[in-house]
């Protein structure tokens, strides 16, 4: 399973980068503006300093909610840096767009999915990544890793090549689930995948390692 960091923080992906255990990148506007990254041009700059650290795709996600405005834009992000993923919506214009961008040639990445029917469509249209929100659905007592079982049937039973890109993963367990499920990538904080290093019984038996080695 493909490791992606969600986050527009350079020193973490750095830090994910120097792990050695990093596939790529999603960031969306949100967390631009957490990381205080304003107007359009600073932003279009650091897509392509996230681009610079990293080796694998860097999904960018376009504003308009518009065939027209969805092409434009994600025509311009694309441009930016070969590694550029360009992130459209689950909506009747995003998938039109996820269409025209895959005849094209344009990576892209369907965000916002909380149901197989919606992933279905996503694959349909040739989306390179399609990600479902399994934690904003458990936030609403709904299963959300149930709905990765679901999707990862359905393309398997018809060869769909498009990419399950797990989102909003909360915590390492998240992780560990998706990959028994078989989600082709994870996409989550830095602290969810560092906290895959965390083990009691590690910690102990690196001290008496230490312990032993001091006699």
């Amino acid at each position: 399973m493909k490791f992606f960091i969600d986050t527009a923080n350079l020193a973490q992906i750095k830090e994910a980068q120097e792990m050695g255990v990093l596939d790529g990148v999603t960031t969306n506007p949100s967390l631009m503006a957490k990381e205080g990254i304003k107007g359009q041009d600073n932003i279009l700059k650091h897509y392509v300093d996230i681009c610079n650290l990293v080796t694998g795709d860097v999904s960018a996600e376009v504003i308009s909610t518009d065939f027209e405005g969805m092409v434009r834009e994600g025509e311009a992000l694309a441009e930016l840096h070969p590694q550029i993923v360009v992130k459209i919506p689950m909506i009747k214009d995003g998938i039109r767009a996820i269409k025209y961008f895959t005849e094209k040639g344009i990576k892209t990445n369907c965000t916002l999915v909380f149901s197989a029917g919606q992933a279905l469509l996503a694959a349909k249209a040739g989306a390179t990544y399609m990600s479902p929100f399994i934690g904003r659905l458990d936030d609403v007592s709904t299963d959300g890793l149930r709905l990765i079982e679901d999707i990862r049937l359905i393309y398997d039973n018809y060869g769909f090549e498009t990419q399950i890109l797990a989102a909003s993963v909360r915590h390492p367990m998240h992780i560990i689930e998706c990959a028994r499920i078989g989600a082709d990538v994870a996409t989550c904080p830095l602290s969810a995948i560092t906290a895959l290093l965390k083990h009691p019984l590690t910690d102990s038996g690196l001290a008496q390692f230490l312990a032993d080695a001091k006699k």
